[in-house]
């Protein structure tokens, strides 16, 4: 039986996920020059795919290019975030709802183990862990959806506020009502009340959007009112 085909990692794409997930973990903070020649260096590799990779992140609008100047990362108004969680919203309500018509034992497993885990990271109060299977139980609920083509606007529109997603949970009372809404969430998914599963899910990103927009506002304040004084 021949061995199946492995997917082959171009130079470009090694790169252009290395600073994806760089961006995506707030290691290259937004506004931050992403030169193309120091990348290079650092990776020790040509700048060629270094440029490649960096169009990429500018054609998904994780990065902006300014004329004769160079690749930053993309700096989020609140507006960008509104409109973001808005879309967000939008495809997660309907995989919800679109979920109950083909959802198996397999999946309700599966939802069950990520709860798991994430209910695991909370009691640890690991917050970076329970990111992490929050971004997993929210992509695999839009896969649910069965439809290939939302579940690939998700992970583009997804990636955009990644690297905000810690200021969702920056209160305790916001983490602690969080792992509440993934809870009810899910069993309302696995016994297919999707009607009551979508309310809960538009309430938990509403609210998370919600602290991501004051997070932001209060820090551009706190830099405005230091470059006055």
């Amino acid at each position: 039986m021949p061995a199946s085909k492995r997917p082959i990692m171009t130079m470009k794409h090694q790169i252009y996920q290395i600073l994806k997930k760089e961006i995506c973990d707030g290691n290259y903070r937004p506004g931050q020059w992403l030169q193309e020649k120091e990348l290079a260096e650092k990776m020790n590799v040509s700048r060629s795919p270094v440029r490649e990779a960096l169009k990429q992140l500018v054609d998904e609008g994780l990065a902006i290019e300014y004329p004769n100047k160079g690749v930053f990362v993309k700096e989020f108004s609140s507006k960008d975030i509104e409109e973001t969680y808005d879309v967000r919203i939008m495809l997660e309500s309907y995989a919800i709802k679109n979920s109950t018509k083909i959802i198996t034992s397999i999946n309700i497993n599966e939802l069950m183990n990520i709860l798991q885990n994430l209910i695991d990271c909370y009691e640890k109060n690991n917050i970076s862990k329970y990111i992490e299977y929050d971004t997993q139980l929210h992509e695999y609920i839009v896969r649910l959806g069965g439809n290939s083509l939302v579940s690939d606007i998700y992970k583009r529109i997804y990636s955009q506020v990644q690297q905000f997603r810690i200021y969702s949970l920056t209160t305790k009372k916001r983490f602690d009502n969080s792992i509440i809404e993934h809870r009810n969430i899910v069993e309302n998914l696995i016994t297919s009340n999707w009607k009551e599963a979508d309310r809960i899910n538009r309430v938990h990103l509403s609210l998370a959007k919600e602290e991501i927009i004051n997070h932001l506002e209060s820090t551009r304040k706190i830099v405005k009112d230091n470059k006055e004084e």
